[in-house]
């Protein structure tokens, strides 16, 4: 049987192409023929471009491309220490905007060194703040809870969800209105740039800070936008540590559940056996006791039908024979209270219709009615006991094994008595 971790992870990969078949189906219904219009339409202004100027493609070309290398300088000088803390914030938070790059090969080798300690710090840290903020919200809303009278001051999981998915729409929202001021950008442009910002995507084609020279000449926005992408990115982090991060420890979470699982099998399955090994135990105590008693023979009914008493070891047997000593001992107990032997008679001449007993105790009816068979021994008897001589004083019961014909006298040490 599969693990339901495997099916989990089986289902999310499953669904992860789904997505992607679906949003390259949707970026493709929507931007393919935008871009074919686009393309037509810089084609033909390039054209026009040649002709009026008279430039060779060679020219074209040249001209392209010392427009492209000039484009992150527009901003001013991109490497000084504003510059650099600009760029380092993209690289540790792997936004990435793209508008600057290190020019030279040491630049690019510690640029790497650089991204592989950065990165795993900045998204501890970010965790950490998120979780510490988190519990700061927590606490707040608690407190106004009991401040407005509720009664239940419990904050609940939906609780803290709801405030973390305001709080990342109101930072959206906060910093469009800025960077749709500062920037000149238009307020959807502006969210989007937000958006793509803080959820480090970084596509590059709006990038703040990069009018001339906004690096080195307006230092309230340089630091406004710093502090915008290390907040917007807690509060981020915040949300998806309280949302996301939950379903990332699934797997972890199962594999612990299955090995306590496991674990108390093995225990239950240790136990089971223990118990088994116990009963075997007393069962096989029980029929080696049983086989160590004298044999008592058994005696056939006068009517030829088996006597209660071979019914009776019948059903001992049985009882022997069961999975439950406890169970065993109270069925002993039953049968022997049920028994009353003090009230029995102690001859065997009473069970003889017409008979009359001479043994000390109660009065008994001779009737023809006999009672379950209880089989035991008397030790020591005579074969006259009772008043009775020795061919017919061991007339049984019906329910007895003694045939007719047969005195008591062949078994001068061992008589069965069946009441």
């Amino acid at each position: 049987m599969m693990k339901k971790q495997n099916v989990r992870t089986l289902s999310l990969i499953l669904c992860m192409f789904s997505y992607l078949l679906v949003g390259a189906a949707v970026f493709d219904a929507l931007e393919s023929a935008s871009e074919s219009s686009r393309r037509r339409v810089l084609e033909q202004r390039r054209a026009d471009m040649k002709r009026s100027y008279r430039f060779s493609e060679r020219d074209y070309r040249e001209i392209e491309r010392v427009v492209l290398q000039a484009e992150p300088h527009r901003a001013g000088t991109q490497w000084k220490f504003a510059g650099s803390f600009y760029f380092a914030i993209t690289v540790i938070t792997t936004i990435g905007y793209g508008h600057a790059a290190p020019g030279t090969d040491a630049g690019k080798v510690f640029c790497m060194f650089y991204a592989v300690l950065g990165i795993p710090l900045t998204l501890v840290m970010f965790q950490s703040l998120g979780e510490r903020m988190n519990t700061f919200v927590r606490c707040l809303l608690r407190r106004a809870k009991r401040c407005l009278g509720f009664r239940r001051v419990h904050v609940s999981m939906e609780n803290m969800v709801l405030v973390g998915f305001l709080s990342c729409v109101g930072m959206l929202c906060a910093g469009a209105f800025a960077f749709s001021h500062f920037e000149g950008w238009s307020f959807f442009h502006a969210y989007y740039y937000c958006f793509i910002t803080l959820t480090t995507i970084g596509f590059g084609d709006f990038v703040a800070l990069q009018k001339q020279g906004d690096l080195q000449e307006k230092t309230s926005y340089v630091a406004f936008s710093f502090m915008y992408i290390l907040v917007g990115l807690t509060v981020i982090g915040a949300f998806l540590n309280l949302v996301v991060l939950r379903f990332l420890t699934m797997n972890t979470e199962d594999e612990r559940r299955d090995a306590q699982e496991r674990a108390s099998l093995k225990r239950d399955w240790a136990l089971h056996e223990e118990e088994e090994e116990d009963e075997d135990e007393e069962e096989g105590g029980e029929r080696r006791r049983r086989r160590d008693q004298p044999h008592q023979p058994h005696l056939p009914a006068a009517g030829g039908a088996r006597g209660g008493g071979e019914g009776e070891e019948e059903e001992m047997e049985m009882e022997m024979g069961g999975s439950s000593s406890q169970r065993r001992q109270q069925r002993w107990r039953h049968l022997q209270a049920g028994s009353s032997l003090g009230s029995l008679c102690s001859c065997v001449v009473c069970y003889r219709p017409g008979l009359r007993c001479d043994s000390p105790g109660r009065e008994h009816r001779h009737s023809v009615c006999y009672y379950n068979s209880v089989s035991y021994r008397i030790q020591g008897c005579s074969p006259g006991s009772g008043g009775g001589d020795q061919r017919t004083g061991g007339l049984s019961s019906p329910g007895s094994s003694l045939s007719p014909g047969h005195s008591l006298g062949e078994f001068p040490r061992l008589r069965r008595k069946s009441v």
